[in-house]
């Protein structure tokens, strides 16, 4: 299959949760934004909680005025997030599982046991002009719900094989199932993305899957900034993510598998 570009979504929640911590306006969310696409990020994502633990509705709504890249809008399949979305206007909104207790976004969502749910959801978004994906584990039932709701994106939850990767543990099992998904989801029709836990080895050999086409990346780059700044991190992540494309290039020219 043809080998496209690979695009870097930054996710900035976590620079809220920062400013939160103590309140008041320091680090800005907005800024870190722009400063994460002067650095070559392609798109910025937030998650507006139902909390709000960390994205704001302000910030949400400075983000969609001020910066020049996509936004893609991370939230719950609630009447409330509707709703807002459908004034925000966002580029993209990706559908999460969220609950309170949790500290960030455990799993991926069950598209199959809430079909008939999520499809209105996805149809409102849709009439709104908001390119919708849902945040799904690479299972061929949540893959094949996906297809029958009416999403055109799914983005793939990569957390438990980076928790293995870090953790030292067996992760060959669980990379082989998103490979086989993301060649799934790609025949079905879907344009594939992937995100959750991914550090620069990791990006770098999700990058070089070719169906895969974008990576939404937080946490471990808002913690990577601490030490090195966001700009220096965004370019190691962007240069990561182009080496693993350039593997996907190669095998693609040599005909393997």
């Amino acid at each position: 299959m043809p080998v496209l570009p690979i695009r870097l979504g930054v996710n900035i929640d976590h620079v809220a949760t920062v400013r939160n911590a103590r309140g008041g306006r320091h680090p800005d969310p907005v800024k870190a934004a722009e400063a994460a696409i002067a650095a070559g990020a392609d798109g910025i994502t937030a998650h507006l909680r139902e909390d709000r633990r960390h994205m704001l509705d302000a910030d949400v709504a400075l983000l969609k005025e001020r910066i020049d890249k996509p936004l893609n809008l991370e939230m719950a399949a609630t009447d409330e997030m509707v709703r807002i979305a459908r004034q925000l206007k966002p580029h993209a909104a990706c559908i999460v599982p969220e609950r309170r207790q949790e500290r960030t976004t455990e799993g991926g969502l069950d598209a199959a046991a809430n079909e008939d749910a999520l499809r209105g959801v996805v149809g409102e978004l849709a009439d709104a002009g908001i390119r919708v994906s849902l945040f799904i584990a690479a299972e061929p039932a949540q893959i094949e719900a996906a297809v029958k709701i009416g999403a055109p994106v799914i983005e793939i939850h990569t957390g438990t094989w980076c928790d293995a990767v870090t953790g030292g543990q067996p992760a060959s099992a669980e990379f082989d199932r998103i490979v086989r998904g993301a060649a799934l989801a790609n025949s079905a029709g879907l344009e594939v993305h992937a995100g959750h836990g991914l550090d620069f080895s990791t990006a770098e050999a999700i990058a070089a899957l070719p169906e895969v086409v974008e990576l939404n990346i937080g946490h471990f780059l808002i913690g990577q900034a601490i030490l090195v700044g966001l700009a220096a991190a965004v370019r190691s992540m962007r240069a990561a993510m182009d080496r693993g494309r350039a593997r996907a290039a190669a095998r693609s020219r040599n005909g393997a598998a």
